[in-house]
C-alpha cells in the first residue's frame, strides 16, 4: 500500500481530530531551527535502532524539510508493521508556507 501523502491542512485537521504521533526525521540542527509542536524527533538514520520509541498501534505522520526523507521513513515504518502512516507532503517547508508563516524557513 503506498504511503498516504497528506497536505498541510489535512495534517493539521488530522492532528486536531484524531491525534496520533507526529514524527520529525530531520537532523538535530534542522529540528532546532523549526519544528511542529509535539513532534517526536528521531533522525532518519537513527530510525531503525529507535523504532521501539513509536507506538505501532497509533497513527504516525512523518515529516522532514521537503517530504522526501519522510516518505522514505514512512515506507520503512510500513515495512515494519505500522499500518496507519502518512507523509506531510512538501514537509515543514509547505507547512510554513500554508499553515504557519511565522515558522522559520531555511
Amino acid at each position: 500500500m503506498p504511503v498516504r501523502q497528506l497536505a498541510p491542512k489535512a495534517v493539521r485537521e488530522h492532528l486536531a481530530d484524531a491525534g496520533g504521533q507526529l514524527l520529525d526525521v530531520r537532523e538535530a540542527w534542522e529540528y532546532q531551527l523549526a519544528r511542529l509542536p509535539g513532534a517526536i524527533h528521531i533522525p532518519i538514520a537513527e530510525l531503525p535502532s529507535r523504532l521501539g520509541e513509536l507506538n505501532i498501534r497509533e497513527p504516525v505522520i512523518v515529516y522532514c524539510h521537503h517530504g522526501i526523507r519522510s516518505w522514505h521513513a514512512a515506507c520503512f515504518l510500513e515495512q515494519n508493521g505500522f499500518t496507519n502512516v502518512g507523509n506531510l507532503a512538501g514537509g515543514i517547508e509547505a507547512w510554513s508556507r500554508e499553515i504557519d508563516p511565522q515558522m522559520p524557513r531555511y
